[in-house]
């Protein structure tokens, strides 16, 4: 059963996808997994559509939301990417589930996908009510920024290029709405000399009809990129991320993203006694979003790993 949910975030309603398992009974309690979308992403792609389908197929609940400000979801200025507003969002879909009296609040877990794994993360660190954290590809998003193309100066010329903005807009012109890819086809990127494998499927993901969606049309308010740039979606996880924890990443060919080595990043810095990392062998990073044979593998570690910590 699925069904299309709302619930607040500050003072604006975030909508999602709510699945309820075979032969659900109202009366009964589940355990319930909220699985977040990877930035530039929606609710109808990798995390709800793939993760959020298999999970709740093997008996959890599960709800995939679209983020503030993005895709469904209220929220202003529109398609902002604010790593705080994102971690709220969390907490504020926590807020939701244990509203719902066939959720467990005591068996309620996360998965995010990419950027959204990040997020995830960050959020289970201080919202306790989240018991087991897994994540797909999990990406640190204020590592990506800082890191420009590959040179701090290039970071700190976008920082400069943002305070231009703002004071443009500040004085009254219009907001400068950019794409997240800023390719789309396959011909663009050969003409720009691009063979970078996370570049190249992202165009494939995102801008063909493999992934496309309307929740996911490809626009980034360039002035919201400045906090990301002071932000660590990993900081103090030495300290108290200790739920259990699981981390996939992607064993093929590793990109710009960077998520095969932020994944051994988190684990080492995890505080977790009960952390375990999956190699899924020949993956590329766009491999675990959709494709069958890198997602089942994925799911193969994913479920038994939530079976036995949510049960």
């Amino acid at each position: 059963m699925i069904k299309s949910v709302t619930f607040k975030s500050n003072t604006w309603n975030l909508v999602g996808t709510l699945r309820l398992p075979e032969n659900f009974d109202e009366n009964k309690k589940y355990p319930a997994i909220i699985c977040a979308h990877p930035i530039s992403s929606c609710k109808e792609q990798t995390s709800g559509q793939i993760y959020g389908k298999a999970l709740t197929q093997s008996g959890f609940i599960t709800l995939a939301f679209d983020a503030s400000t993005q895709g469904e979801s209220g929220g202003e200025p529109k398609y902002s990417e604010d790593p705080s507003q994102r971690v709220e969002d969390f907490r504020c879909a926590v807020d939701y589930l244990v509203t719902l009296p066939f959720v467990d609040d005591e068996k309620i877990g996360v998965l995010g996908v990419c950027g959204g794994g990040g997020y995830a993360v960050n959020a289970a660190m201080t919202e306790r009510r989240i018991k087991a954290v897994a994540t797909i590809v999990a990406a640190n998003y204020g590592r990506i920024v800082r890191e420009g193309d590959l040179t701090p100066d290039n970071a700190l010329k976008t920082l400069e290029a943002i305070g231009a903005q703002r004071t443009a807009e500040a004085r009254g012109n219009a907001s400068l709405v950019v794409p997240y890819v800023p390719f789309s086809s396959q011909t663009e990127l050969d003409a720009a000399g691009i063979t970078d494998v996370d570049l190249t499927e992202a165009v494939d993901y995102y801008r063909t009809s493999r992934g496309e969606q309307p929740g996911s049309p490809n626009k980034l308010r360039f002035t919201s990129l400045a906090p990301a740039f002071s932000w660590d979606a990993f900081a103090m996880a030495e300290l108290i991320l200790t739920q259990p924890l699981h981390i996939v990443v992607g064993g093929g060919k590793a990109g710009a993203f960077g998520s095969y080595r932020d994944g051994f990043d988190l684990f080492n810095r995890a505080r977790s006694s009960q952390k375990t990392i999956h190699v899924v062998e020949g993956a590329t990073h766009y491999d675990l979003y959709d494709q069958p044979q890198a997602t089942e593998q994925a799911l193969a570690q994913v479920i038994p790993f939530f079976k036995q910590f949510l049960s």
